[in-house]
Order: structure tokens, then sequence, then C-alpha cells
């Protein structure tokens, strides 16, 4: 039964490697015409109920009111702060620099879980993994590195990097806290709960008159729901609830050579000797990390 588990989670972290290269060019798209609040609230919202009626058809059971508690706590970082500021930003920050930043994620994370008294340490795999990883995305976004003192770009910066931390702390309290229920259960609460709480904030601050969906923003809109959240995020609880957080936080490694890769397939945008060599460099980070995060 554990490996069947294992296979299914690294079929999981495969999953969110290639679903959330492509949810940046889809959330560029729809937060061009659609208020970035209600954009990120109504689609956790929709998706939230679907996932929660289809794990109730095949008799999971409900979360208790102590896993609402987690579930909302986490929610909220994760989807809250880690989404929808990330959306946010997009309304500025190009989807090649918003990939960049989220790279550093892991550091965040294994940081912040070597921090804690039961925490896995870091050793030299997962230190050299992180390193080859960051360095083979600068090498791919560098030319972008400039932007960042642009002042059209701090709004959006900033919210990246609150997005990043938010992120990086509602994995970690993701993965300690435990619940009763199904990851899967999980997730769906986490959405329910963030979707709320989001699509409340927008409508108080007035975005509903503002929202009205195009053929293009409806088309992201749909892909968001189905792909970036019912299975992308929904694989992302399963993965972190049964692999090391390190080898799952990977991610935000591989994630941005799928960015790249569609925008030489949709927008013709040339692919480098540079580029092919970055991507090397990552995926060779990458497999550091898993080395190392296999270690007892």
């Amino acid at each position: 039964m554990t490996e069947n588990k294992n296979i299914f989670a690294y079929l999981a972290l495969f999953s969110i490697y290639i679903i959330w290269g492509t949810t940046y060019l889809a959330i560029k798209i729809g937060v061009q015409e659609l208020p970035p609040a209600l954009f990120t609230g109504l689609r956790w919202l929709a998706a939230g109920p679907l996932l929660m009626g289809i794990l109730l058809l095949r008799k999971y059971k409900l979360p208790n009111k102590q896993d609402w508690i987690h579930l909302g706590i986490s929610g909220l970082l994760l989807i809250g702060g880690g989404n929808g500021l990330v959306v946010f930003a997009e309304q500025w920050v190009p989807s090649g620099l918003t990939a960049l930043l989220i790279t550093t994620v892991p550091f965040w994370i294994v940081g912040i879980e070597a921090l804690l008294p039961n925490g896995k340490k870091i050793n030299i795999f997962v230190a050299l993994g992180l390193i080859l990883g960051l360095a083979g995305t600068a090498m791919i976004f560098g030319g972008d590195f400039h932007k960042l003192f642009e002042p059209s770009y701090l709004r959006g910066v900033i919210g990246l990097m609150v997005a990043v931390a938010s992120w990086s702390v509602g994995t970690i309290y993701s993965k300690y806290k435990k619940v009763s229920v199904h990851p899967l259960m999980g997730a769906a609460g986490q959405m329910i709960f963030a979707g709320v709480v989001i699509t409340i904030f927008g409508l108080l601050i007035g975005e509903s008159r503002h929202f009205h969906f195009t053929n293009s923003s409806l088309l992201a809109y749909l892909y968001l729901v189905i792909f970036g959240s019912l299975l992308g995020y929904g694989s992302y609880i399963y993965a972190i609830a049964h692999l090391p957080v390190s080898l799952v936080s990977t991610y935000a490694y591989v994630n941005p050579i799928i960015a790249l890769f569609l925008g030489w397939l949709i927008l013709n945008e040339p692919i480098t000797i540079w580029i092919v060599a970055a991507s090397a460099v990552i995926l060779v980070g990458v497999t550091f990390v898993k080395k190392g995060s296999e270690q007892k």
C-alpha cells in the first residue's frame, strides 16, 4: 500500500511540473481583462466544491471542526497569499520574471523546515541542488533582472516576494499540521475557505463593476479551474503529504522550463544553446535535491 502511495505521489509531482508551468500564461491572459481578487477567488470557489462533491460521491469523509481550522489557515497562506498575490503581481510583472522569482520557494521552504525542532536538516546534496536550480533559472531569465529596478514593477515584485513567503510557510504548515481527512479532501476544504474569503474581499473593494468575461479570459478561467486548481493544486497537496518537502519544492525549477517551451511553441520565442544548457543545469539540480531528500 505504501509503495502505491509513493507511485501516486510521484505521478502527482510530475503533474505539478507540467501543469503549473502552463498556468503563468493563463494567469497573464486572465488578469489583463479581469480584476485579480475576483479572478482568483471565483476560480477556487468553483474548483473547491466541485472537488469536494466528487470526493463525497466516492464516500470520503468531510473535515471536522479542528480540520477546518488548519485547512483555513493553510488555505489562506497557500491560495490567498501564495496564488492570490501572484495573480496580483502579474498585472505588472512579466510571466518570465514571475517564474524566476518563484524559484526562491525551495530556499524558503528548506530554510524554514531546517529551523524547526524536528525538521529535516539541509545536507550537501540538497544545498547543491538548490544552488544549481537557481543558477539554471537565472541563466534562462537573467535578462529580466534589470526590471526589478524599474518603479513600475516594484509593486508587483513586492507582491511576489510576499507570495513566495506565504506559500512557503503554508507548505510547511500543511506538512506538519495533519488533518484527519484524505489529502484531496483537505485540498478541497482549502480551496473553499480561501475562495470564499478572496471573493468577499474582491466584492468589498468593488471589483464586481469590472468583472466581465471575454472569450480569452473565460478560457483562461476555465483552464485554471480545471487544470491549475483541481488537478494541479490537488496533486500538490497529495505530493507534500507523501514526499519530502524539499523534493516537492523542485517544481519551482521545472515550471519555468515549461513556460519557456510554451513561449517557443505559441509565441515563436527562440530557444538558444544557453537556454538548453540552463535547462540541463536545472534538471541536474532537481536530481541532487531528490537524492538529498531521500537520505536519512
